[in-house]
């Protein structure tokens, strides 16, 4: 019943999608719900939770409610929250916030945003929650030195011998989606190591939260399907979970096909380094073979096909061949569900964390990993465990 009725008001939103106005189309791109609505909460009133390195951080309210969320905030003090990571008062925000992508968006689209936020959405009287982090780690005035170091200023400047779709692309990956903030690695000091793609590391893939995010890089996959993709949570082969399905039932499912396109068009632009062969390739067991066919063959083919734009094939599979294998073991463990769009209902895979001991989800694993074409290094008992702890 609870899908129905989410089916049902992602209907009539894509049914209203071309009467968004400018600033609720530039709040979709940005993805300011998956932040700012917690599942039980009112919309952008905040209490997300966000597991980092030094403690637990809670998103704020963002609606214009004066006392808790943004409504005592000028347009200048909005644009140097968004851009710098400087709250109203003064204080240093953290940046799980992405300001560093956020900068690089346009006045035009941050002015809109503004407006949508303090004349659209509805004022929500919640208080922010404290964030759970212990002293010394608590202190803000190191957050300005993290500035000084890593944010680059500067909105986004277009490329001109690049196309105006490339560049529009560029600046949706690069500024309001936020791509890099979970697709690239993070330094000593949790900074991306890139923030646009004259740097290799940029969308080379990362890791957030015990959740893989694969390399963007050398996508092999056509434009149509990589615009599908984005659009419906699935394609002909492939099917995307976890928090890249939140982006899509939260954000990308909202955008124009022209916006989608102009996507696309930039990250299979993204050329990949040529990676060496794994240290120690996996080899197939014949205890993963079994454990295959006994939870696994019956919906993803014996041959690993999988079902056209139903079930996802496992040959070739971005997460199944991914260098690190957190977000495929996770997803064997607990299962997964493909996003609620307007044009799909939720397909659910179950998790068999509860039957597979460490050792045989790590064979299956392997399995997966050397058949059908599939070539990724071995997988242990030892990170089995790290992503069933992640998954709790």
């Amino acid at each position: 019943m609870k899908k129905l009725m989410i089916f049902a008001t992602l209907m009539a939103a894509a049914g209203s999608a071309m009467a968004m106005s400018e600033g609720e189309y530039v709040a979709k791109a940005a993805d300011c719900a998956a932040c700012h609505t917690s599942p039980q909460g009112a919309a952008l009133s905040g209490g997300v939770r966000f597991a980092t390195p030094v403690g637990e951080i809670y998103s704020t309210n963002i609606t214009p409610d004066i006392q808790h969320g943004i409504g005592g905030y000028s347009f200048e003090e909005f644009d140097k929250a968004m851009r710098e990571g400087i709250a109203k008062d003064g204080h240093a925000l953290y940046p799980a916030m992405p300001y560093t992508s956020y900068v690089k968006m346009s006045g035009k689209d941050m002015r809109a945003l503004y407006n949508y936020l303090m004349k659209e959405v509805k004022s929500q009287p919640v208080a922010n929650r404290e964030n759970d982090i212990s002293w010394p780690m608590s202190m803000r005035w190191p957050l300005r030195v993290w500035n000084s170091a890593f944010l680059e200023d500067g909105e986004f400047i277009p490329q001109a011998d690049k196309s105006a779709q490339w560049n529009r692309g560029a600046y949706l990956v690069q500024g309001a989606g936020h791509c890099g903030a979970c697709h690239t690695p993070r330094g000593w000091a949790q900074q991306e190591k890139a923030v646009d793609e004259k740097d290799m590391a940029f969308l080379s893939g990362g890791e957030l939260d015990g959740w893989s995010a694969p390399s963007l890089r050398g996508l092999k996959i056509s434009q149509p399907e990589l615009v599908t993709l984005l659009k419906t949570g699935r394609n002909t082969h492939d099917a995307v979970s976890g928090p890249m399905g939140e982006v899509i039932t939260n954000s990308t499912q909202f955008m124009t096909d022209d916006d989608l396109n102009s996507m696309a068009v930039y990250l299979l632009s993204l050329k990949a380094e040529a990676q060496p062969a794994p240290v120690k390739k996996t080899v197939a067991t014949e205890a993963g073979q079994q454990t295959f066919m006994r939870y696994c063959s019956t919906c993803h083919g014996v041959k690993g096909d999988g079902k056209d734009s139903a079930i996802p094939a496992l040959a070739g599979n971005l997460t199944v061949n991914a260098e690190n294998p957190q977000t495929l073991l996770r997803v064997i463990l607990y299962g997964a569900q493909t996003p609620v769009t307007a044009e799909h209902m939720s397909n659910t895979m179950p998790g068999y964390g509860w039957t597979l001991t460490d050792q045989q989800a790590a064979d299956l694993t392997n399995t997966l990993r050397a058949s059908w074409g599939n070539q990724a290094a071995e997988v242990t008992p030892g990170e089995v465990a790290k992503a069933r702890k992640a998954g709790k």
